[in-house]
């Protein structure tokens, strides 16, 4: 467990030690097998018949999913007493990034141990979860979770389906219409959100298809995931035992928020390891492939773009785990002041939703990212579906919609930081005001720290220092109407993924350094300063964009000489850092960090 105590969002205004984070390099034994398993799993049982499941062969997916469930996979974390193997959540991310590789499957797997199960396991009632979690853990019921409606997507509190109480008392009937349900052609158990009478929130109901009243229409035809079932789902009459309440009434959308939080950073976690698998294929391609009597990977072009795979997912990755531990660290602390597992868990991750929806972001572009440069190294054969890089382009374009889409990650990320701030939660507009008065201060010149990473903790303060100069300058100026400005918004989002994400990969190698010495780190090292000095480009455009859409004046002339300040860099060889990351690749055969 580690010491840092840093709350959700407080990146922003507080330093962490490197110390005080998990990386990657401190898996245990145990964690590595459990990972083991993941990717055994995948190569041996689903990579060799991805054509199949693209093909969705009548219960191929199911018998996967069985399988899965032999082998613990459906039950990473679900509790030793209820028919699972009891692992802590930085486990179970790390089982996810393995089963990430698995294409329709690891969609198909997440829906099943995520938003179809952990609803029940975190908010149902003993009985509930006696009844149903044990099943769910072995894969003997399959489960998906309908919360979408055609009229309700990242709108979901304002889904149509209706429950009524039966005139006896016994039952809600259950009408309404789903969609894009994942699973939903095979899942015995649904958790069902509809609103109660004329309720103004939704409440959530665990059905079984047992129960009748459920008709589904043909599975979609989709850009990608082919394998994974997704159907419409509709219910008429469906008679739900009243006991099958999910929590208490109108509690759905909470649950439905809290669910999405552990989805977003567990897709995050998803994507990095499709990310490295791909970033894999890319390398070996470019050793095999020989163009003008050389292998393409000695060509500078292609050098840059298997180098700069890496460094985003090295850098996406860093983050993720980071959050992770600090996820469960809070659920640890909870758990010690006498809450449940099962509260102490939402409650921990809640704390820290801020970072999951930066880490949906990023992990999810991230994967974009390697993808697309993934199609680009094959080149002509990056564009037949003879080779992989065809299911990985389209299958991964889904995880920027998936768990609520990145545009609307970005404004809750801003939205979230300005609540927690009004709570008094968060001393942002404190912070603030401080980056304000040094604006009009004398610069600080002293530059004469030449310790290993002091340049770049200078860079990283910085870069918290703008985002709190645009956030303050507008909150101040436009008020109640800000949450209109969207552009702006997103403006300020992605300089605060930048920031959480670039901080986090400093931390880890700072971190690797002090294990493993500084001559052993020398292409993680070459990683974290080409991705800093990246992000500081992208947060000087993002910033000098919001700037020019609200401030004018003396105002904007200050505060634009305030970003070029925050956003100043030392000179830096970025072809020298990626040259020495792709050799690293190139020599390895495979993504190796």
């Amino acid at each position: 467990m580690s010491t840092n105590k840093i709350k959700g969002g407080e990146f922003l205004i507080k330093e962490t030690n490197a110390q005080d984070v998990f990386i990657p390099e401190q898996w245990t034994e145990e964690q590595r097998m459990m990972k083991k398993t993941c990717d055994d799993f995948i190569e041996q049982e689903v990579t060799p018949i991805l054509d199949r499941i693209d093909k969705q062969e009548e219960g191929l997916v199911p018998s996967l999913l069985d399988k899965a469930g032999k082998l613990g996979l459906l039950s990473i974390s679900i509790p030793e007493d209820l028919g699972g193997l009891g692992f802590n959540f930085v486990t179970s991310m790390l089982t996810t990034e393995g089963i990430g590789v698995g294409h329709s499957i690891a969609v198909a797997l997440s829906a099943h141990t995520g938003i179809g199960t952990l609803p029940i396991l975190y908010y149902g009632t003993e009985e509930q979860k006696k009844k149903y979690i044990p099943k769910l853990a072995t894969g003997e019921w399959k489960a998906c979770y309908c919360l979408t409606e055609p009229g309700s997507g990242s709108d979901a509190n304002s889904g149509k389906t209706n429950a009524k109480l039966s005139e006896d008392g016994k039952h809600y009937i259950l009408n309404g219409q789903k969609m894009w349900i994942t699973n939903g052609g095979f899942a015995d158990i649904f958790t069902v959100f509809a609103k109660i009478d004329n309720d103004k929130n939704l409440s959530a109901f665990i059905v079984e298809k047992s129960f009748g009243g459920i008709s589904l229409n043909p599975e979609e035809h989709k850009m990608g995931i082919k394998g994974s079932s997704t159907r419409q789902v509709f219910f008429t009459n469906c008679k739900v035992p009243v006991e099958n309440l999910l929590s208490e009434r109108e509690n759905g959308f909470k649950i439905a928020v809290n669910i999405l939080n552990i989805g977003r950073i567990k897709l995050a976690g998803a994507a990095i390891g499709a990310a490295k698998s791909t970033t894999t294929l890319s390398v070996k391609y470019a050793n095999e492939r020989i163009q003008f009597e050389r292998a393409i990977s000695k060509y500078g072009a292609i050098r840059y773009k298997l180098a700069e795979q890496a460094i985003r997912i090295f850098a996406s990755e860093s983050a993720i785990y980071r959050a992770s531990q600090n996820m469960e660290d809070a659920i640890e602390e909870l758990m010690a002041g006498g809450m449940s597992k099962e509260k102490a868990t939402l409650k921990g991750i809640e704390q820290y939703a801020v970072e999951a929806a930066i880490l949906k972001v990023h992990g999810s572009e991230t994967l974009d990212y390697v993808a697309d440069e993934g199609v680009q190294i094959y080149g002509g054969m990056g564009y037949s579906a003879e080779a992989p890089m065809d299911r990985i382009y389209r299958d991964s374009r889904i995880n920027r919609i998936f768990e609520g889409t990145n545009e609307i990650n970005r404004l809750l990320i801003v939205d979230m930081l300005l609540k927690r701030a009004m709570k008094g939660e968060l001393d942002l507009m404190g912070s603030a005001q401080k980056v304000a008065t040094e604006l009009v201060g004398i610069p600080d010149m002293n530059d004469g720290d030449e310790t290993l990473f002091a340049a770049e903790k200078k860079m990283l303060g910085n870069f918290k220092k703008t985002v709190l100069m645009i956030a303050g300058s507008a909150v101040q100026k436009l008020m109640t109407t800000l949450q209109k400005e969207q552009e702006i918004l997103m403006n300020v989002a992605t300089i605060v993924i930048e920031t959480y994400v670039a901080e986090s990969i400093l931390l880890r190698v700072e971190k690797m350094v002090s294990m493993q010495g500084e001559k052993n780190c020398e292409v993680q090292l070459a990683m974290m300063r080409s991705y800093i000095n990246s992000a500081c480009d992208k947060i000087w455009a993002e910033g000098k964009e919001a700037l020019n859409s609200f401030a004018e004046g003396d105002e904007l002339r200050m505060m634009m000489i305030g970003l070029k300040r925050f956003t100043k860099q030392e000179q830096f060889n970025p072809k020298q850092a990626r040259q020495i990351v792709a050799q690293k690749l190139i020599e390895e055969n495979r993504y190796c960090f």
